[in-house]
């Protein structure tokens, strides 16, 4: 069985979130090699949540997201993480803060569509099916009436 590897973007997202992570833990708990277990339980719910993430590649920043996927605990926990590292980001690695801001211009720009990401297409039989469905899970029908037909005998 071959394995996919994840798009560029989620790479560079799991690096990003990574190392945001390190900056917050070597300030707040001490560590000084690796996380401390707090955080690296974070790291890697956040590593989880960014391989299940419905926008596959064309994901928003979490913060412009439609979609909160996070528990509300591990939310918050990723928004002190953030709040803390993002403006030092700038200081430690500074490619990845120009292209996280990059990203999250971006997504204001333009919303996310919900697409199919390459990794799971081959799992999922009707995956190639998501990216035509539209809100609330019904696929867009051209017809006026939502494609349904009624039973007065009128047409339209």
């Amino acid at each position: 069985m071959s394995k996919v590897k994840d798009p560029l973007r989620i790479r560079r997202e799991k690096k990003t979130v990574s190392l945001m992570i390190g900056i917050f833990c070597r300030a707040h708990h001490g560590s000084q090699e690796g996380l401390c277990s707090e955080c690296e339980s974070l790291r890697s719910y956040a590593f989880a949540r960014l391989l299940k993430c419905r926008f596959g590649a064309n994901k928003p920043t979490c913060a412009r997201c439609p979609i909160h996927c996070y528990k509300p605990d591990m939310r918050e926990r990723i928004r002190q993480v953030m709040r803390y590292s993002g403006p030092r980001m700038l200081r430690y690695h500074p490619v990845l803060a120009v292209l996280h801001m990059w990203d999250a211009l971006r997504s204001r720009l333009r919303p996310p569509k919900l697409g199919v990401q390459p990794s799971r297409a081959s799992k999922v039989g009707h995956s190639l099916q998501l990216a035509r469905v539209g809100v609330g899970g019904k696929s867009p029908s051209p017809e006026p009436n939502g494609g349904i037909a009624s039973n007065d005998g009128s047409e339209g």
